[in-house]
This record gives C-alpha cells, structure tokens and sequence, in this order.
C-alpha cells in the first residue's frame, strides 16, 4: 500500500478533523487532497465511509463555530481585521454579505463550495443574530455536502486517485516543494495584485480630513456610499450628505454620475479595495474626477465627523439637484 494512504488508514479520523479545520479556518491549505484520498480508500473497503464523512464535517463545523462566535462577540470589527489580511480583501467580504442577503441562511450551505466565502460567512452569522440552533443547522447540512461530494469523487475514482497519488510519491520531496512552489506563486500573486490596485490610486485617495473641511467650506462632492444593502440594514448611518449606489450596480447606472464634480467613494473595509476598483472603472468610463476615501466610513468615525440616518433619496441627487426623501427603508 502506497505510504500516503496507509498513513491515511492509521490516522484518517485526526487527518480529516485537521485538515478541514484548517482550510475553514482560513488557511491557504486545501483539504480537498485529503478528502479525495480518503474516498479513494472508503471505495476499496480501507475506510468507514461514515467514519471518514462524520470526521471531515466535525471539522468543518468546529472552524465554523469559533468564527460565529467571534463574529457574535466582534462583528464588524472581526471582518475588518479579516479584510486586512484577506488575500482578495473586501471584494471577498462584500461578496459573502450579498450571498447572504440574497439567500438568507441557504447561503451559509452554498458558501461551503466557494473559494474564500465559506471563511467569512460563519462571523458574518454570528454577527447578524441568527441562532445558535439555526446556524448549526444549516451549516451542519452545508459541512455534509461539501465534505461528502468531495469524498464520493474519492470513491468514484478510487483506482485512478491510488495511481495519482502512488506517482506523487515516487517523486518524493520533489512533489512537495512542486505544491508549496504553486502555493507561494499563488499568494505571491494575489498579494501583489492587491498593492498593484493600491498603488494605482494612492495619489489620487483623499482622507477624511480633506473631505470634512471641502464640505464645510461650503463645497459640494458627490459622496456614494458603496456598502451592500444588508450592511445598511443592521449599520444605517451614512457620511453626512452621503448616497447609496450598491457596488454592482455602478457600471451599469454609471451615466446617472455627473462629469463636472469631485466623486467620493466610500465602503467599510479599513483597505477601502473595493471603492479603489470601482473608482478605477469610473475613470475608464470617463469619470475622472473620482477619489476613494482612505480608511473608508470607520476612519470617519474615528474622527467623529457628522453623520446621518441612511434614507432612500431620489436619483436627481446625483445631479446636483435638491434630494427628495422618499423613504426609510
């Protein structure tokens, strides 16, 4: 028997726990190799299939309560701190808080299957309110379909996942520096993508001193809050003067911008990433007088500058115009 899996065969429970632990942690250590291996061994009749299943979802699930508790405790301090060291900073947090918008409590259970997500809504839960009960349920059932279509591709394949992994072995030390080599370039990577984006509009960012005095002397940028709806929700106050326009709905209302006045953008995350993006797509669009706000609407705080109850207020805003207050949402 291969050297990998008889390893697998002695000590499979521990493996499993720790190495879906550790993904749903956050680490960039995929268990997806292990869960592969182990279904390899439950199709030959070397593992308990229920075993190997209960194991990988324990595991899963234990990284999953420690995050909800600490986004219970923490809330949106925790994902600030998670955007700070996230590898696809947050872009990532913004994308987990409209999965879960969109489809409530299923989005805890379709999170399990996407790169980055299934990190983040677990704290983004606990800081909602749900119950302790209802989290666990739904991310029990999320755990039991991640880890186990992942081990029913091991069974599928179990003859061609044995011979993948027998001439991995063979190659010996030189297949493991292979996998922490693409590991390396992968966070190597995305880490300089993300200073490459900051770089680009470190001259152009304006901090929240600079936008206190412009609106206390009277001028009058347009100042967009790009935080999603469900952040809205349970944190409604605004920049003073400030307008709503969800981040994914910029490119398509963006010819409801003016041209002829300064743009501030502003979101949540202390890295202000995602107003950096869409501030450079604006320029692409022709809107060059944009600017994102540095330290974003937790730096505004921090300064105790006005602010204001977020109301839904009609598109002549953007214009220039006299904003009517249609609603609080």
């Amino acid at each position: 028997m291969n050297e990998t899996f008889a390893f697998l065969v002695r000590h499979g429970t521990v493996v499993l726990i720790a190495a879906v632990f550790v993904e749903q942690m956050g680490a960039p250590l995929p268990a997806a190799p292990w869960l592969f291996a182990a279904g390899a061994l439950v199709g030959t009749g070397q593992m308990n299939g229920f075993i190997a299943l209960g194991a990988a979802a324990f595991g899963s699930m234990l990284a999953d309560v420690i995050w909800f508790y600490l986004g219970r405790i923490y809330g949106n301090r925790l994902l600030g701190l998670l955007c700070r060291i996230s590898l696809t900073p947050d872009t990532c947090v913004r994308r987990t808080q409209d999965v879960f918008t969109r489809y409530g409590m299923r989005g805890i259970v379709g999170a399990k299957f996407i790169p980055g997500l299934s990190t983040l809504a677990p704290p983004l839960a606990g800081g909602s309110g749900i119950s302790v009960h209802r989290f666990l349920f739904f991310d029990g059932l999320g755990s039991v379909l991640y880890v186990g279509s992942f081990l029913l591709v091991g069974v599928l394949f179990s003859h061609q996942l044995e011979q993948i992994i027998a001439a991995f072995s063979s190659l010996g030390s030189s297949a493991l520096a292979l996998v922490a080599g693409l590991v390396a370039l992968y966070i190597g990577y995305k880490y300089f993508q993300r200073r490459r984006l900051l770089h680009e509009l470190r001259g152009a960012r304006i901090t929240v001193d600079e936008l206190h005095l412009k609106q206390e002397a009277g001028e009058n940028p347009l100042i967009l809050d790009l935080r999603p709806l469900s952040e809205l929700d349970t944190d409604p106050l605004q920049i003073r003067g400030a307008l709503h326009m969800a981040m994914n709905e910029v490119e398509s209302r963006q010819q409801e911008i003016p041209r002829d006045r300064d743009i501030v953008l502003y979101c949540s995350c202390p890295n202000e990433v995602s107003s950096a993006r869409v501030a450079l797509l604006l320029h692409r669009k022709g809107i060059t007088r944009v600017r994102p706000l540095l330290g974003g609407i937790d730096a505004w705080r921090e300064r105790k500058y006005p602010t204001e109850p977020w109301v839904v207020k009609a598109m002549s805003a953007l214009a220039g115009h006299p904003a009517k207050l249609e609603q609080h949402p």
